[in-house]
């Protein structure tokens, strides 16, 4: 049960292609986000869908997969953990960030990968 205090579980499609960096060592990150529909009607009964987007991360090998094979528009599944952190801008002003790093991505497109 320890595997599922921090796990969530996506399909939404890619904002964008995502966005890949080496670090020192050679470990790669991607970073990109997608998008998911929540569709519910309102109290007189009109259908609407709402949209919220999520930040991701892979590392390793997950980042070389997202940067080689996926691109805006595709739909992918994923499986990974929320994690939390804050930053200070050149303003002082604190941010504070969600994200979902990724442990596993399936493309759900019907488009053949190769």
């Amino acid at each position: 049960m320890n595997s599922l205090k921090n796990s969530v579980r996506l399909i939404g499609h890619l904002g964008d292609d995502p966005k890949i960096k080496k670090l020192d060592g050679e470990k790669s990150v991607a970073n990109f986000t997608i998008a998911t529909n929540e569709n519910s009607r309102d109290h007189d009964g009109n259908k609407k869908q709402e949209t919220t987007w999520h930040k991701l991360v892979a590392w390793g090998k997950e980042a070389e997969y997202a940067g080689k094979y996926l691109k805006k528009g595709t739909e992918i599944a994923i499986e990974g953990r929320i994690t939390n952190h804050s930053y200070e801008d050149k303003n002082k002003e604190t941010h504070f960030v969600s994200e979902i790093w990724v442990n596993d991505i399936l493309i759900l497109d019907k488009k053949e990968v190769h």
